[in-house]
């Protein structure tokens, strides 16, 4: 059974950095899509930022373009989210979420088929 677990959340002061991982087990990596996703208080969750497959590609939401960087070590079974400059409207709770694998990258929810419990991050002074 696939699951996923991600570390690395917490408090951090606005302009501060962060790096999410994202650890996959029970199953090969290297097929699946991967991506991000969060869920602010009172707002629907969004897409972050996604990796297909080969991890060739990528794409983020806009509010994170050029601050946020994905990556994947498919050796380690690890999904990484980079997360530079935080501002407070970052706070939220994040999900990394596994799919079927695919040549670009899938933004929707619906797209991604497992997903792990949840990391809060916290953007505060």
């Amino acid at each position: 059974q696939v699951q996923l677990v991600e570390s690395g959340g917490g408090l951090v002061q606005p302009g501060g950095s962060l790096r999410l991982d994202c650890v996959y087990s029970g199953g090969t990596s290297s097929d699946r899509a991967m991506a991000w996703f969060r869920t602010a208080p009172g707002k629907e969750r969004e897409i972050v930022a996604g990796i297909n497959t080969s991890g060739r590609i990528t794409a983020y939401g806009d509010s994170v373009k050029d601050r946020f960087i994905i990556s994947r070590d498919d050796a380690k079974k690890t999904v990484f989210l980079q997360m530079n400059s935080l501002e407070p409207e970052d706070t939220a709770v994040y999900y990394c979420a596994a799919g079927p694998q695919t040549i670009g990258v899938a933004i929707a929810t619906a797209h991604y088929d497992y997903w792990g419990q949840g990391i809060q991050v916290t953007v505060a002074s």
